[in-house]
């Protein structure tokens, strides 16, 4: 919106006027650089990139834990062509462990290599983008596969986010959820695998032969509902050996690739996610310049509606675009004067893509990508995207 505004010649007195009334900050404060959190991490931070347009990312993390079963995993400068610096991605991931944290350990030590390692080599960056969601599906189950080997009874849910320049690529199983808060709107970007909240997975269980119910003692119903045998409440994981063959480690992937005006994503473990919305998650944290701090107000923020109940575990991820490294940023909607509502309406009316945070590129649920991934589960074949 500041650069339509400048475009604007006949109003750039007014303009200049205006974004200082409207930014409401002094000059040294809107100069902080934004915060990463390499104190934290051997991998330092991420540091900014401004160069062919690309933007640059900084991230944050928060934390309390209950059971010590949540993990994450924050990779910077990865560079998808070794000695090449400009090939770099960035890779985030939540992780919570159930039965214990051994598979949530094992997931963090093995996933982002094995996807990875699942891209053909010699790729250009678009070929390499376009193969990488099938190349996640592919290390989740790897991942799986090798885990189970072990016969441990333990599992965990992933979400996984790989950034690369303006694309975002996401996989999850389970219930760790990511969100973009872009320009005002709140996206989803993965899908929860929960009984109680997703029908076609249900509908997938009871189809291949499997039952959800609820525990049932005395008569009464109570608690979510689970698949059996196993009684997980969740229907996508990575381990869970001991809950059949229903439970699948094939991931929901989406794809995404953002506008110019970059945006933040919020990855979190249920601990965040069943106490707050994505959308209270997101106004939580809006309008603070550092991800670090906004990670600690959303897990502050969830431990206020009810108490510590579970491992509770945010990763706030700032996409910057190029210019402004150097100044704070962050995906804030603020309260605007009626002469900006009306510039803006007066600049954007005839523009068909204002508002618009993203363009979608891939979601598993896309019909032209339908069977291209075939999975053997004992007996049963399965197929995804």
């Amino acid at each position: 919106m500041r650069k339509k505004l400048k475009n604007c010649s006949c109003l750039s007195s007014l303009t200049q006027l205006t974004l200082r009334a409207f930014v409401g900050a002094s000059p040294g404060r809107r100069a902080q650089h934004l915060a990463a959190i390499s104190t934290l991490f051997s991998n330092g931070d991420i540091q900014p990139c401004i160069e062919d347009g690309k933007p640059s990312v900084s991230y944050g993390q928060a934390f309390q834990a209950k059971k010590e079963e949540d993990f994450v995993i924050i990779k910077s400068n990865c560079e998808r062509i070794s000695g090449d610096g400009s090939t770099t991605f960035d890779a985030f991931a939540v992780l919570d462990g159930h039965n214990g944290s051994a598979a949530a350990v094992f997931t963090k030590d093995n996933l982002l290599n094995n996807v990875v390692s699942s891209v053909p080599t010699g790729l250009t960056r678009e070929e390499w983008l376009a193969a990488l969601p099938r190349a996640m599906v592919a290390g989740f189950v790897k991942t799986d596969k090798d885990w189970r080997s072990k016969g441990i009874f333990s599992g965990t849910t992933v979400t996984l986010v790989i950034v690369d320049g303006w694309t975002v690529t996401c996989a999850c199983v389970g219930d760790s959820r990511c969100v973009l808060d872009a320009q005002g709107t709140v996206t989803a970007l993965t899908i929860d695998h929960r009984f109680d909240t997703n029908d076609e997975e249900r509908e997938r269980v009871v189809a291949m032969g499997g039952q959800v119910a609820r525990l049932h003692p005395y008569g009464c119903e109570i608690g979510p509902l689970r698949a059996w045998p196993g009684g997980l409440c969740l229907s996508r994981t990575i381990g869970d050996i001991d809950a059949g063959q229903y439970i699948v480690p094939v991931p929901h992937v989406k794809q995404i690739k953002l506008s110019p005006g970059g945006g933040r994503l919020i990855i979190a473990s249920d601990g965040v996610w069943d106490q707050l919305t994505s959308d209270r998650a997101a106004k939580v944290c809006r309008g603070e310049k550092h991800p670090e701090v906004a990670a600690k107000n959303i897990v502050k923020e969830a431990i206020k509606v009810q108490g510590l109940r579970d491992d509770t575990t945010c990763l706030v991820v700032d996409v910057v675009p190029p210019g402004r490294a150097s100044r704070s940023f962050a995906p804030a909607v603020r309260k605007q004067m009626m002469v900006m509502k009306f510039l803006r309406h007066t600049r954007s009316k005839n523009s068909n893509n204002t508002g618009v945070p993203m363009e979608e590129l891939f979601d598993e649920n896309s019909a032209t990508l339908a069977e291209r991934y075939t999975i053997d589960f004992g007996k049963t074949k399965l197929i995804f995207f």
